[in-house]
């Protein structure tokens, strides 16, 4: 039974697991399509057409995206915990009834400084270009987070399964035992009732008829 409570709470610790990790997904998520905006604002600004103002307020809009971003990374959190501030490394669950079965989860600070994006300049052609890869780079660190927390969901996913299946069979096991002992149980109980009756009979007839027993003794 120690057994079974102790992968029914394995479970239930890989099930917080996914719930934190959609938390952190859903605000990538929004990062992710903040960055693709300040991206479109690069590309826009890349173009001589435009004049110093023009490029101006393409640089402001970038930076209140810029402050989003960290908005999200200052404000996403799971049980009070900080999920995308840098400080969330090293976080382990145990997704298995044994000591030495756990998981290990780091997600890296999605800060748009970590970003790299805190300081967009988008003034000239070369420097919006320059500015086009470098959110870029911030897209793709955001995607391979993504990507690393999609796989984790996955493997507690299929952990979750394993343990659920691996508590169904213990508990089938352990209600097969209990039903042998049971039926073991049942039949001694029977053995000594017809042992016990039987003797009682013999005794009786004894009482009834002292003479026979006398001569079968003899």
């Amino acid at each position: 039974r120690a057994q079974i409570r102790g992968l029914n709470q394995a479970s239930r610790n890989a099930q917080d697991g996914i719930s934190l990790i959609q938390t952190a997904e859903g605000a990538l998520n929004e990062t992710h399509a903040i960055l693709q905006r300040m991206r479109e604002l690069a590309v826009q600004a890349a173009n001589d057409t435009y004049v110093a103002n023009d490029r101006s307020y393409i640089k402001a809009e970038i930076a209140q995206l810029a402050a989003e971003i960290d908005r999200i990374a200052s404000t996403t959190e799971f049980n009070t915990q900080k999920l995308l501030d840098g400080t969330y490394t090293s976080k382990k669950f145990q997704i298995g009834a044994n000591s030495n079965q756990m998981v290990s989860l780091s997600i890296g600070s999605m800060k748009s400084s970590d970003l790299k994006v805190n300081n967009i300049i988008v003034d000239s052609f070369d420097k919006a270009t320059k500015a086009i890869s470098t959110i870029n780079e911030a897209i793709n660190t955001v995607s391979k987070e993504r990507s690393n927390l999609g796989a984790i969901q996955n493997r507690l996913e299929h952990t979750i399964k394993n343990l659920d299946t691996a508590a169904e069979n213990l508990q089938a096991s352990e209600s097969r035992i209990r039903d042998v002992d049971m039926a073991k149980e049942i039949m001694e109980f029977s053995k000594l009732n017809i042992l016990n009756q039987a003797a009682q009979t013999m005794l009786a007839q004894a009482n009834q008829n002292p003479q026979s027993v006398l001569q079968l003794l003899r």
